[in-house]
Parts: structure tokens; C-alpha cells; sequence
């Protein structure tokens, strides 16, 4: 049933014309990673690399999200990666707020399929999506907030470190604080 389930969402994906990003897009990228991961990471949407590929994060932020999690211990098999909107703007612009607003159903049919104990939000427009209209990911990263029975944080985009290094060293500090969440959670299961 799990698998109809995605086939559903895939399909209501691929066919998806509520924007006008499905006039430019090459691929439409969903997600990657475990189904049914414990950590839900969230970016804001598809790049060059990813459009081309159907693949998110693939590119050089993606290679450098593996690193950050190797870094923690986890792996692409460890935790599930989708975006908020699921076609690449032009010129990798921000997506419009339709555009995020076009996509947001099916980001809460993903969480409702892979049911994350986590999520994580890479960067201000997955926050300001999922965490508050107001939110600022220099003021507000790295808190923790639960809703609706999810562990909600945030972090810097990847992309956004690989243009400024000094966001390097509280990005690290997020993961870690993302592993003890984790640890955190499992040890409560027990």
C-alpha cells in the first residue's frame, strides 16, 4: 500500500502544472534518501545539477551535505532530502511564494509518507515555509521547536556556506545539535 501511496504522489508530481516552473524544468526532483528515515532534511529547491538529474542535492551543496553528515555519522541512507518546491526556478532564483505555495502539499503528503521524528530546514526560505513567515536563519538557526509531533531545526543552506565560510562553524554546531536530537529521541524509545 506504502509504495501506491508514493506512486500517487509521484504521479500527482510529474503532472503538476499549478506554477508556471513546470514550463522550464527538464525534471521534476521530489526526493532521495530513506522512506522511512528518522531525520527529514529540507532545502528550498532544485538547482542546474538536480533539474538535469531528477536527483535533489546532487551538486556541490549536495557533496558537501554528505560530507555534513558523514561528519555525524549518517549517511543518504540515514535520513530523507526534498525540497520545498520540486522544479528548478530560473537562473536558481528563489522560488516564488505561489511557487512554494503550488508545492506545499505534496511536501506534507512527503512527511506524511516518511514520517520523520525530525526535520530539518537548509536555509531562510525552507524556514520561512515551514517554521514562521518571520523566520531569520541568522537569528533563529539551530533552535529547536516541536509541532504536530515533529523536532523542527534549521541550519544554513549548504550553497550558503560554500559561498561564505565564516557559516561554517555554526553549521557544524547545528549538526551536532541535530545528532543529540536524534540520540535524544531514540533513547526515549527505549
Amino acid at each position: 500500500m506504502a509504495e501506491k501511496t508514493w506512486e500517487i504522489l509521484e504521479g500527482a508530481c510529474y503532472n503538476c502544472r499549478k506554477c508556471k516552473l513546470w514550463e522550464t524544468r527538464n525534471n521534476v526532483v521530489i526526493g532521495k534518501g530513506n522512506r522511512n528515515a528518522d531525520i527529514m532534511f529540507i532545502g528550498e529547491g532544485p538547482g542546474q545539477q538536480e533539474d538535469l538529474t531528477g536527483i535533489p542535492f546532487v551538486g556541490p551543496a549536495g557533496q558537501l551535505l554528505d560530507k555534513m553528515l558523514n561528519a555525524i555519522d549518517l549517511t543518504i541512507d540515514d535520513v530523507y532530502i526534498a525540497n520545498i518546491v520540486k522544479c528548478r526556478p530560473p537562473n536558481n532564483r528563489d522560488p516564488q511564494e505561489e511557487e512554494q505555495e503550488a508545492c506545499l502539499n505534496y511536501l506534507r503528503y512527503q512527511l506524511v509518507l516518511v514520517k520523520p521524528k525530525i526535520i530539518v530546514c537548509l536555509g531562510r526560505i525552507a524556514g520561512t515555509a515551514i517554521i514562521s513567515p518571520t523566520f531569520r536563519i541568522t537569528k533563529q538557526r539551530g533552535q529547536w521547536i516541536e509541532r504536530k509531533g515533529y523536532w523542527i531545526t534549521s541550519t544554513f543552506h549548504p550553497s550558503a556556506l560554500l559561498r561564505d565560510e565564516s557559516k561554517k562553524r555554526p553549521a557544524w554546531e547545528d549538526f551536532k545539535s541535530i545528532k543529540q536530537k536524534l540520540i535524544e529521541l531514540e533513547q526515549n524509545e527505549i
